[in-house]
């Protein structure tokens, strides 16, 4: 029964994809996470995005993100600051060693991607993720 279901599969997939993408990082100086990884771009991507915006981005809560954050700052992938249009939030930007990273991290990405997509005919890719997208807001509620 297990290998006819969906969410099975996607869950065997991304184990998969998963550990590619750990033996990828393992050959950085500082390995991330897939959702690190995430994180580091959108904050790279948005300067000054807030800690709620990033978690209503990733679709997470406030308080999962949190320690997510702590790791990545004590790291200094990551570097919080006060808003400056509202004290009781901070704006989130890369840390010194974020910055210099992102583009090793983007190259490991793009290697891993390459390898994980190999199996795949030319443009299944992309009708994969439509797939994938279709199926994600399917399961929306309404």
């Amino acid at each position: 029964m297990l290998p006819g279901l969906v969410g099975y599969a996607l869950r065997r997939a991304q184990i998969a994809v998963f550990q590619d993408f750990t033996r990828e990082m393992a050959r950085v100086r500082v390995p991330v996470t897939p959702g690190e990884f995430g994180i580091l771009v959108l904050v790279a991507r948005n300067a000054g995005l807030s800690q709620t915006a990033l978690a209503r981005a990733i679709g997470v809560d406030r308080s999962t993100l949190v320690p997510i954050l702590d790791r990545l700052e004590r790291r200094g992938l990551i570097r919080r600051r006060r808003s400056p249009n509202d004290r009781r939030t901070h704006a989130l930007e890369l840390g010194a060693t974020g910055a210099s990273l992102l583009p090793v991290y983007e190259r490991a990405v793009r290697r891993h991607e390459r390898r994980i997509l190999r199996r795949l005919r030319a443009g299944d890719s992309k009708a994969l993720i439509d797939a994938l997208d279709l199926l994600r807001n399917g399961t929306q509620p309404s």
